[in-house]
């Protein structure tokens, strides 16, 4: 983890992101260091610490091929990246909490009586929520994951776009993976520009902001 890192410089990571949308069409990222961004990602905070991120990297020619009508809005990122990423939640993360929990024990990060609590709630809890509640936590924590990705990949040297233009209903199909278990969320493109991202105006914060 963090073996690849180029830029550590917190506030030229935030400033200087941009969504690109072409990329070096002939560099790609190793599975190793791809899967290392991944880890790094996945230090994002989330429900109870479920994790419900789930990532498909589209990085063959014949996954591109299959995604390309899904995006298309953005042919262009999916022809040049070097991995077009597509962020799924999963509505059913709860499976996972024994491991986690029992890992966090394993590694002294946690009581064996706050694990038994907590895994008490979350066991009678999340599997009684409606889908529609599964589906809201599930893409929440995924979004927070998917943002810091984006910077993290910033670290790494690479750039980003994330991405709404795209078949929401017919990805998780197309991929093989549960449409009834795992909400798509936004796809991510990611690779090294070749032509620089346009730099955006925001609001002010006393336009975003209300203090009561």
């Amino acid at each position: 983890m963090f073996n690849h890192i180029q830029n550590n410089d917190f506030a030229n990571i935030v400033m200087g992101r941009r969504s690109v949308r072409n990329y070096d069409e002939n560099f790609k990222i190793s599975k190793e260091e791809m899967s290392d961004m991944i880890s790094e990602a996945s230090l994002a905070p989330s429900s109870a610490n479920m994790q419900p991120w789930r990532v498909i990297v589209v990085d063959t020619p014949e996954g591109k091929e299959k995604l390309r009508p899904l995006v298309r809005f953005n042919t262009l990122q999916n022809d040049t990246s070097s991995a077009m990423l597509l962020i799924f939640g999963d509505t059913q993360s709860y499976l996972y909490a024994e491991e986690i929990y029992n890992t966090a024990v394993e590694q002294g990060k946690m009581p064996a009586e706050v694990r038994d609590r907590q895994l008490e709630t979350i066991l009678s809890l999340f599997p009684t929520l409606s889908r529609e509640m599964k589906v809201e936590i599930a893409k929440i924590d995924s979004s927070l994951f998917a943002m810091q990705l984006m910077l993290v990949a910033r670290a790494h040297g690479y750039d980003t776009n994330p991405m709404a233009g795209f078949e929401a209903d017919q990805l998780a199909k197309a991929f093989d993976v549960d449409e009834e278990r795992y909400a798509p969320v936004m796809v991510i493109s990611i690779g090294k520009a070749k032509e620089d991202g346009h730099e955006s105006v925001r609001l002010e914060p006393d336009k975003i902001t209300f203090w009561r």
